[in-house]
């Protein structure tokens, strides 16, 4: 019986001792690669938008970006990408605290039932250069369309954090087909929106 006790409390002892090393501070890993995945410097990535406001280009941006990206990189060419972007409708910003309340309201994106918009991508595909056609799946108002987007690598570097790659989305879509019909009738507000992502991602150097 004293053995059996002592087994349980050398085991419980050695799981107490494990379990930390797999807690929130440790390094997000892929489990394909075992490499730990690109996190996205919110810091340092923001995406911008564009619409038609009657006759003229009115821009505003969201300044918050979370997700990971999954880069194999050779040296300083990338080799293939795959994308997991979320972003959080609080974050719009417009430069006008009543614009950007009523953008956060159900006449645009309803911050309230879908607090974020997310991109997942299901393929990339050089386009010359350093540039890639990235095609994934766009998720706007509780609705999901495949997008299709120009991103461009910008190459990589090494932080005091570790590496650190850039990456500039570019791609446009008609915000009706997610549900956001207001000012479309009457031709104050246009369709079709333009979207710059800029993108900073790092990698943590015991990765």
């Amino acid at each position: 019986m004293l053995a059996r006790i002592i087994r349980c409390a050398l085991l419980t002892i050695t799981f107490t001792l494990v379990l930390p090393a797999h807690g929130l501070d440790a390094p997000l890993r892929d489990p394909d690669t075992q490499q730990a995945a690109w996190r996205v410097d919110a810091t340092h990535s923001m995406v911008l938008f564009r619409v038609r406001h009657h006759v003229g280009a009115f821009w505003g941006r969201f300044n918050d970006v979370k997700g990971t990206a999954d880069l194999s990189i050779d040296g300083n060419t990338l080799k293939g990408m795959a994308l997991d972007i979320s972003v959080p409708i609080a974050s719009v910003d417009c430069g006008n605290d009543s614009l950007d309340r009523h953008l956060r309201s159900p006449d645009f994106f309803n911050e309230v039932e879908f607090p974020a918009m997310t991109f997942k991508s299901t393929s990339a595909t050089p386009a010359g250069g350093k540039n890639w056609t990235v095609k994934g799946d766009l998720t706007l108002l509780g609705v999901t369309k495949p997008i299709e987007a120009q991103v461009e690598y910008l190459g990589t570097a090494t932080s005091r954090r570790g590496a650190v790659a850039g990456l500039e989305a570019r791609f446009s879509i008609k915000r009706s087909e997610f549900g956001m019909t207001y000012g479309v009738e009457q031709g104050s507000l246009g369709d079709t929106v333009r979207l710059v992502v800029g993108l900073e991602v790092n990698k943590p150097k015991d990765g």
